[in-house]
């Protein structure tokens, strides 16, 4: 299998990206936790190819805290509405919309993010400035009051692409969102809150896009406000990484001269025999974060950005290798062709179709459907039927709940980890007609 230099990122020096020995931030979130995202429509829904499909940015936030941290028990929900403002909107005024889309659902972690709608789309305006302002002080007011202990996370609203395409005015509506962010800082840093920015990592990765592939560049903000799912996967990193999400999904180190386990983190590594190659038996604690590197799109968001790097590494690392190169087979099923040269200094086993990806592949497609059911049972029951007296109302909401929750568990039975068995094999052993499968660097030019 052919990796160029350009592609070389994806295989990162193992040492020097794990974080071994050094002390690591912990993780936001805990066992337990309920979360609940509330915004506008850039957290209800996105865009793509003038399709609308659901809750994008947090559903990839759940499918990496669910496969990351797979004994957890997490409960997440969407309560974003679109058009929405910091007075409210068609869901209803704010304090209706707290109590009943937040506050009802006891969460212990909320996050926060609206101003694309606040400022019109328009040069910026004192005015409307303030009443956004206020009304987003008062958001954070009511919560904390409502549910002490309540860990909110602030959002810098994410970016109006002025990038990819010329500014509308001087200055363009990204420069009128970037000052609402200020303000949403400031006031995270004021009350002791966690703030995370989703403007200045995606405008960054906009502008390195459209260097690189200007036509493309433009799918992962398609119609400027809305991302499609390369413009969420970024606003997930964004937001992952504002809440100390690890890198690591495993890392193991092997000295195949001595069949010796030099170092291993999260997972367990037995069974190590050197017969016809190497072998062994490989138990992760987590799954990697399944991305989809057929969108065009999210391959060059990917190369544009740190993505990888920050939150998805499945490191293996051998040395003392004899052969040039090895056929990786795992529950034999062959993933890849690597050179000596490359399993020496790692490989990201992340970033190819392995079983661990499909699993995790699977997990993120029940995710979806147990979203879909809680968004029908709150959009198309609860709200809509709020004032009508109606015999089986209740009984069709607990319905849905029940099933929803059958899905919850499902894909927390679907995101354990399972025992893998590993094979490196010296390539001129390998059956002609086997052939590497493709791994991210085969899509990077």
């Amino acid at each position: 299998m052919k990796h160029t230099r350009e592609a070389q990122f994806l295989f990162v020096a193992f040492l020097g990206l794990t974080g071994w020995d050094q002390a690591q931030p912990t993780f936001q979130l805990k066992d337990g936790d309920r979360v609940v995202f509330y915004g506008d429509s850039t957290t209800e829904i996105h865009f793509y190819d003038n399709i609308a499909e659901p809750r994008v940015y947090s559903t990839y936030v759940e499918t990496y805290a669910v496969t990351r941290f797979p004994g957890w028990r997490l409960q997440f929900r969407n309560s974003a509405w679109g058009g929405d403002r910091a007075a409210g909107g068609r869901g209803g005024p704010i304090d209706v919309r707290l109590q009943r889309d937040v506050i009802a659902y006891k969460p212990t972690v909320m996050t926060l993010m609206l101003g694309m709608n606040d400022a019109w789309g328009l040069p910026y305006d004192a005015k409307l400035f303030n009443t956004f302002a206020t009304g987003y002080e008062h958001i954070a007011d009511f919560v904390k009051g409502a549910v002490p202990g309540i860990r909110l996370t602030v959002i810098q609203p994410s970016p109006y692409d002025d990038i990819t395409r010329p500014p509308g005015f001087e200055g363009g509506y990204n420069g009128v969102l970037v000052r609402y962010g200020a303000f949403v800082k400031e006031l995270g840093q004021r009350d002791g809150l966690t703030v995370a920015d989703l403007n200045a990592p995606l405008i960054a990765a906009l502008e390195k896009a459209k260097a690189a592939d200007s036509a493309v560049a433009q799918k992962i903000i398609p119609d400027r406000v809305h991302p499609g799912p390369a413009g969420h996967l970024l606003m997930a990193e964004a937001l992952l990484k504002a809440w100390n999400a690890p890198a690591i999904v495993a890392a193991v180190e092997i000295a195949a001269a001595d069949k010796r386990v030099v170092r291993v983190e999260n997972t367990s590594v037995t069974r190590l025999e050197s017969t016809h190659g190497l072998s062994w038996t490989e138990l992760d604690k987590a799954l990697p974060f399944p991305i989809d590197m057929e969108d065009p799109a999210v391959v060059l968001a990917v190369r544009c950005s740190d993505l990888v790097q920050a939150l998805n590494l499945q490191l293996l690392k051998v040395t003392g290798l004899t052969a040039s190169r090895y056929v990786l087979k795992i529950d034999g099923e062959q993933i890849a062709v690597f050179g000596r040269e490359e399993l020496r200094e790692s490989v990201n086993l992340a970033l190819f179709n392995t079983p661990m990806k499909k699993q995790a592949i699977t997990v993120h497609g029940l995710i979806l459907k147990r979203i879909d059911v809680q968004f029908g049972s709150w959009r198309q029951v609860q709200v809509p039927l709020q004032d009508d007296s109606l015999p089986q109302k209740q009984a069709a909401l607990e319905a849905l709940d029940k099933l929803e929750q059958e899905l919850l568990n499902q894909q927390y039975a679907a995101a354990q980890p399972k025992s893998r068995h590993y094979e490196l094999v010296p390539e001129e052993e390998t059956a002609p007609e086997m052939k590497p499968r493709k791994s991210v660097a085969d899509f990077l030019p």
